[in-house]
């Protein structure tokens, strides 16, 4: 391998290692959270982002499948974490957005996810962190771009 392909597999390798961490921090802090999975409070970050939204665009925006977000909502709806209401255009659709209680938490939970931020990143100053985004967004959207996949939510939390 040529040094240009070391140095693309390498960054390859701390993305999917970061992934791992975050995933296993989410794991970490939801398991005091009975009955929510965790996709099921990016799904509620992704509704304070975009708004109200039907089960079909939450599932497009995701890139999940919407017997997934028909889950996630069936569980967040149990905790009072969402509201539901007919679509004015068509009574059969349903519209879902965030409820007092699911802003609530998801102050409390956004809260927590700073503070470990904070104490992994303790060295780090701000003008290096927002470096750091730019460039996996920039890289995000080029990879986004090859895949023909459209902007997802998953920058929540």
């Amino acid at each position: 391998m040529s040094s240009a392909e070391d140095v693309r597999v390498e960054l390859m390798r701390e993305l999917k290692t970061s992934s791992q961490l975050q995933h296993l921090w989410i794991m970490q802090a939801w398991q005091e959270e009975p009955g929510l999975h965790p996709a099921a409070g990016m799904l509620l970050s992704d509704l304070v982002k975009h708004g109200e939204a039907r089960p079909s665009e939450l599932a497009k925006r995701r890139l999940v499948d919407l017997s997934v977000v028909s889950r996630q909502i069936a569980q967040l709806q149990a905790a009072g974490l969402i509201d539901r209401r007919p679509a004015p255009e068509d009574g059969r659709a349903s519209l879902i957005s965030v409820s007092e209680k699911g802003r609530n938490e998801l102050d409390r939970w956004r809260t927590q996810y700073l503070a470990f931020f904070e104490k992994a990143l303790v060295g780090w100053d701000e003008e290096r962190i927002a470096d750091l985004t730019t460039r996996l967004a920039e890289m995000n959207g080029d990879l986004r771009a090859v895949l023909g996949s459209p902007a997802c939510a998953a920058d929540q939390a």
